[in-house]
């Protein structure tokens, strides 16, 4: 087109137009060579980058959802830890109710015979213990007396070369530190105070969650899977059976962990004549539930106590035998056992415990391991759609669309293995399993 002159570009355009002597574009051209200029642009922009900020945008969205959600549950830690622990020990303890119900036995009474025989065995355990610890500290109430006399006299007579009045003075300045803290100590005391309540509490929610997890975890179940988009509804039913059932096989098989660390640390403490052999080890059983690290915290317990007792010799050989154990532990029962139960690799679990115990403390080391294992089996059920083939999922009458708004491989791709939720003899989330009348 030749250049226009005597006038704006605006109306010479119009006059040339109206003259015929230039064409215009149809809209759609426009607008298909707009996006052609912005489809180019893009490829200014390398594809590596593009991906990497779509990666990054996502998983910094996932990241903050997720620290905001930790943030506000750590307000209502006192309610959500009794539900977790209520969860574990339902997970538990529904195959004995479940096995109970099948021989016609009601299915309330079931769960009441169910709760009496494992409080029962809680309370003989503890009655046992305590019996045991009031006998132990006896006897070595005195040997710890004899330890602190010959530390003073190593004070005296060793290096140091400490007077008894030096002695004196040291333990007078003592005295006096502590009762010139004395509000820091009174008001730790009253944050103890505090904390017991909060226990009690919390026990109490815990026996009152767990009696309904065990009486009506089907419905509870239902009613939850109820608050899905209705085509999200077999894909979540079936992801939470899934994850249950992995919580499931990581509490019987942590059981058998922590027994073996229990027996392996306290019959060796017994044979070799270290003190208090029966309360440790079911000091050991409890600290084994924090998978890796708990033994080896609660074995040093062990190590101490032998070398306050026996002296150096005999608690050298108690940290062998701890060591040896943790040994057995690590390379035996975490492959061989924990690994194939809940499909986690021996370093994802010590990165959760880790990660866990610097986010939440005891807690999250105590419910990192479960989470994980939850989390890893309800993705890879979900990442290859095995709800379209679960009859336990189709049993419950869900829409046969559900889940097809959920982008995934498509089920035949790939060889879908038999859903552990469909196993007649286990429950779901929490027990979300259809239990038969009798």
């Amino acid at each position: 087109m030749q250049r226009l002159r005597g006038a704006k570009p605006q109306r010479a355009l119009q006059r040339a137009v109206s003259r015929g002597a230039v064409i215009l574009p149809e809209p759609s051209q426009r607008r298909g060579a707009a996006v052609t200029l912005r489809a180019d642009d893009r490829s200014d922009v390398p594809y590596a980058l593009r991906i990497a900020a779509s990666w990054a945008w996502r998983l910094g969205l996932v990241v903050v959802v997720g620290g905001v959600l930790i943030y506000l549950l750590t307000y209502i830690s006192v309610l959500i830890i009794p539900l977790m622990v209520a969860g574990l020990l339902a997970a538990l303890l529904t195959p004995l109710k479940i096995a109970l119900h099948r021989r016609r036995v009601p299915n309330g009474l079931a769960v009441a015979i169910t709760l009496v025989g494992f409080f029962g065995l809680i309370a003989g355990a503890l009655v046992l213990v305590g019996q045991q610890l009031v006998v132990g500290m006896a006897s070595l109430w005195g040997e710890a007396v004899a330890g602190v006399q010959q530390l003073l006299g190593w004070l005296a007579q060793g290096p140091l070369q400490l007077s008894a009045t030096q002695i004196d003075q040291y333990l007078q300045d003592l005295v006096g530190a502590i009762q010139n803290n004395s509000a820091s100590i009174l008001s730790g005391a009253l944050s103890f105070g505090s904390t017991a309540g909060h226990v009690a509490a919390g026990t109490f929610l815990t026996v009152f969650a767990l009696i309904f997890f065990l009486l009506d975890g089907p419905r509870i179940w239902r009613f939850v899977v109820g608050l899905m988009p209705l085509r999200a509804r077999a894909a979540v039913d079936g992801a939470g059976r899934t994850g249950w059932l992995s919580m499931a096989r990581y509490v019987r098989v942590q059981i058998l962990v922590a027994a073996v660390d229990a027996i392996g640390i306290g019959v060796g403490a017994a044979i070799i004549g270290v003190p208090l052999a029966l309360p440790l080890g079911v000091l050991v059983f409890l600290g084994s539930f924090i998978p890796v690290v708990g033994a080896l915290a609660t074995g040093s317990v062990a190590v101490l106590l032998a070398l306050v007792a026996n002296g150096w010799v005999n608690a050298l050989i108690m940290l062998a035998i701890v060591l040896l154990v943790q040994q057995i532990e690590g390379h035996i029962l975490q492959p061989l056992v924990m690994g194939p139960a809940v499909a986690l690799h021996p370093l994802a679990v010590v990165l959760a415990v880790a990660g866990g115990t610097i986010v939440a403390g005891i807690p999250g080391a105590l419910f990192s391991v479960p989470i994980l294992a939850v989390l890893n089996a309800s993705v890879r059920y979900i990442s290859r759609r095995a709800w379209e083939d679960d009859d336990a999922v189709l049993r419950q009458g869900w829409p046969q669309g559900g889940g097809a708004g959920i982008s995934g491989p498509v089920a035949g791709e790939h060889e879908t293995p038999s859903s552990p939720a469909s196993t007649p003899d286990q429950p779901a989330a929490p027990a979300p399993q259809e239990e038969t009348t009798p």
